[in-house]
């Protein structure tokens, strides 16, 4: 449960930077919008996997 309350809060702190980026054409928190996206692609590929190992292992 650990990674996923992870998840929640990098898509809390993402989430200024995408209004930034798309309603104030920031081109530097259009950076680190995207370094938020692939740090959640990692995180959500980490938790998958978690769940597949608790699911088959009960």
């Amino acid at each position: 449960m650990e990674k996923f309350t992870e998840l929640k809060n990098i898509i809390a702190s993402a989430e200024a930077d995408a209004d930034k980026f798309y309603n104030k054409s920031n081109g530097a928190a259009g950076t680190r919008l995207r370094k938020a996206l692939q740090e959640l692609k990692s995180l959500a590929q980490e938790i998958r996997n978690e769940v597949t190992t608790i699911k088959n292992g009960k």
